[in-house]
């Protein structure tokens, strides 16, 4: 059942972990004001010590938006809350504009989170926003062959944000209609942004005509988000345990998995792992299609073969099935920028930023001259493998360049997992918990629910 009950801040938050503070979203719509004010009771309440920076982004695209900031800003200096206005500055896309601006506003927060040292970002989506999501995806027949569901899953209770701050939406129990209520008897008011009935964008649609159905109806699209959940959550458990059971990292960007992952039993975790490790050895940020990836599951099981799927050469052959990078589509030699992604695979960190740094795949000729010592690792592979990894354009041209893995002290490429690097939702946790071990990325960053789960 959804709360219905306009005052639960304890229920709301008292799983949360507020220790170093928190970055609320506020428009100053309905959704967001309350979770504010909801927010502000439950931390004066029980850790009055916690830092709340509320901070609305400005995205500029209609008349009104800079007065609404200013009501919110009004709103927290009556309420003693710290505020800030961030707009979204530069050209706007004149296609995809909610997804550029959902876009902006996640970068905009994490800025405002990382100056203030905040690593949690607070929003107001709510339940009528998750049966939106849900019917959205659901009419789009989005991944229609993912035995998982993992579209109808609908907004995760959290979402680690750049491998970096949580994105918490702790109000998706709550329908619209209850925190109005609650806003009216705080004698507070709220601003009707028009975009949310604009029906040229289809979120107002599904909005609209969602307007016209029973409770019933939102409560169906509730259950079918929640089931989708716990099947992607257990999908997800389960290729966990196979990445940690069947892959191994032989040598830098280089996966092997053993041959008994196609007969341990469970195909669905297995493909599930397999579309995962793909995108992370490709360096893309969407899993591979279903259908393709059953077809190359099938086709492994019938026997060795090479393929490519998704930027990344499947290699299977009598010491493995090996993943790596395909050659084609690298990227070219480019000047080094501190802190970004490398062909979506490696985080690059400057170590010295007084020189201009060129940055370029190392290639099948440099890769030939590196040792390779592993007797159980076909030497073709492994150098394949490096020669797809990024090194500086100075060590290329060193005739001496030093023996074993490339790159160069001026920089260090820190892998990352592709599929989650950017958005990872909490539905996820287990399977990107175990790439990250196997490839060595940056742990994840402790969880914002203090111990407990994000179901």
């Amino acid at each position: 059942m959804l709360d219905t009950e306009p005052d639960l801040s304890t229920r709301l938050f008292s799983h949360i972990d507020f220790t170093h503070g928190a970055v609320a979203a506020v428009s100053g719509g309905s959704d967001s004001t309350a979770l504010l004010l909801l927010l502000k009771q439950h931390l004066d309440r029980a850790a009055s010590s916690a830092k709340l920076l509320a901070v609305t982004i400005d995205h500029g695209l209609r008349q009104g938006s800079a007065a609404e900031a200013q009501a919110v800003a009004k709103l927290c200096a009556e309420r003693g809350i710290a505020h800030r206005i961030l707009r979204w500055s530069g050209r706007k896309p004149s296609t995809g504009l909610p997804a550029a601006a959902r876009e902006a506003r996640y970068n905009l927060l994490a800025e405002a989170a990382r100056a203030e040292g905040i690593g949690l970002i607070v929003t107001g989506h709510t339940a009528d926003d998750q049966a939106e999501t849900v019917l959205m995806r659901h009419a789009r027949g989005r991944e229609p062959a993912d035995m998982a569901g993992r579209g109808l899953a609908g907004m995760a209770p959290g979402t680690l944000y750049d491998w970096r701050e949580w994105i918490v939406r702790p109000l998706l129990g709550m329908r619209r209609s209850t925190l109005r209520d609650f806003l009216r008897r705080e004698h507070v008011g709220w601003a009707d942004d028009p975009t949310n009935i604009d029906e040229v964008f289809e979120r107002p649609r599904v909005r609209a005509a969602l307007a016209g159905e029973s409770a019933g109806h939102v409560e169906n699209a509730l259950r079918l988000a929640g089931q989708a959940a716990v099947e992607r959550r257990q999908l997800g458990a389960g290729a966990a345990d196979l990445i940690r059971r069947f892959a191994s990292q032989p040598g830098t960007g280089l996966i092997r998995l053993d041959p008994a992952l196609l007969t341990a039993g469970d195909d669905r975790a297995a493909i599930y792992a397999l579309r995962i490790l793909l995108a992370t050895a490709g360096g893309v940020a969407f899993l591979p299609d279903q259908t393709r990836s059953e077809a190359l599951f099938g086709r492994l099981k019938a026997g060795f073969l090479c393929a490519t799927l998704s930027r990344t050469v499947v290699d299977f052959r009598r010491a493995g099935l090996f993943l790596r990078r395909e050659a084609r589509g690298l990227p070219p030699a480019a000047t080094a920028v501190d802190n970004t992604i490398w062909d979506g695979r490696r985080h690059i960190t400057l170590n010295d930023r007084a020189d201009a740094l060129l940055i370029a795949p190392l290639g099948a000729t440099a890769a030939r001259r590196l040792a390779i010592d592993d007797e159980e690792t076909p030497a073709s592979l492994m150098r394949a493998a490096l020669a797809a990894e990024p090194a500086s354009r100075q060590a290329l041209e060193n005739p001496g360049l030093p023996r074993g893995e490339p790159g160069s002290p001026a920089f260090v490429a820190r892998p990352v997992v592709s599929p989650f690097s950017h958005f990872l939702p909490s539905f996820d946790l287990a399977p990107a918990r175990a790439v990250a071990e196997l490839i060595g990325a940056s742990a994840l960053p402790a969880s914002p629910w203090g111990g407990h789960s994000a179901d």
